[in-house]
């Protein structure tokens, strides 16, 4: 029963409008609060920031710093609101993640981006980056490629740049392309007249063939 009310659930978030999804994914945890947190981790919800107050250093909320209510700072590694037994990265991992996202927030100086990224090393090789943009800024004059020197080094700054690449890459050949394939399938480029003489054509076929039979 509990698979079937997460089915309908999630079916229900799909239709109801999107702008409101803060709002209705509150709404439908306290309709069926024994969903709370498969709704969490299963809808995607806009980012939202918190700010450090040990360090005074803003930090993004999402899924994989969150315990229960309560989220971890990348900064001074607590919860808020505090958290006795919460997920604790282990000291190998949060040496990483500290550089992670001192590296990043270099990066983000050095090219002058608006934003707040966090990084979220994982167990193995991968690790979990998220970006919040605010506004779309301009680099200013010298840009990454002459200041790289000053900070995180060649290899650290285009990385993420290729990251992006790839990303909008990939939308504009799954998406975009797939949707201008369904149009164009969905257009026809045929006249009527052009139509209705393959038409004509497709019959007297048909009755030639069936008169051939009877011969």
């Amino acid at each position: 029963m509990s698979d079937q009310q997460l089915d309908c659930a999630l079916d229900l978030m799909r239709r109801l409008p999107p702008q409101q999804i803060e709002k209705n994914l509150s709404d439908l945890i306290d309709l069926v609060p024994s969903l709370c947190e498969d709704l969490l981790s299963s809808v995607d919800q806009p980012l939202k920031i918190a700010r450090d107050k040990v360090v005074g250093k803003d930090y993004l909320l999402c899924d994989y710093n969150r315990d229960g209510d309560s989220y971890r700072s990348p900064w001074s590694n607590k919860y808020d609101p505090p958290l006795e037994d919460g997920a604790m990265p282990s000291a190998r991992l949060r040496k990483l993640e500290v550089e992670a996202n001192n590296a990043f927030d270099q990066y983000r100086d050095l090219c002058s981006l608006d934003g707040i990224d966090l990084a979220l090393p994982s167990q193995g090789f991968s690790a979990e980056l998220k970006r919040r943009t605010e506004e779309k800024s301009q680099r200013r004059a010298g840009g990454c490629g002459r200041r790289s020197s000053q900070g995180m080094g060649e290899a650290a700054e285009v990385a993420p740049q290729d990251m992006e690449n790839k990303i909008r890459s990939t939308l504009n050949e799954i998406y975009f392309g797939k949707t201008k394939d369904i149009v164009n399938g969905l257009r026809s480029v045929q006249t009527f007249a052009d139509k209705s003489k393959q038409e004509a054509l497709k019959n007297d076929l048909v009755e030639a063939l069936k008169r051939k039979q009877q011969c």
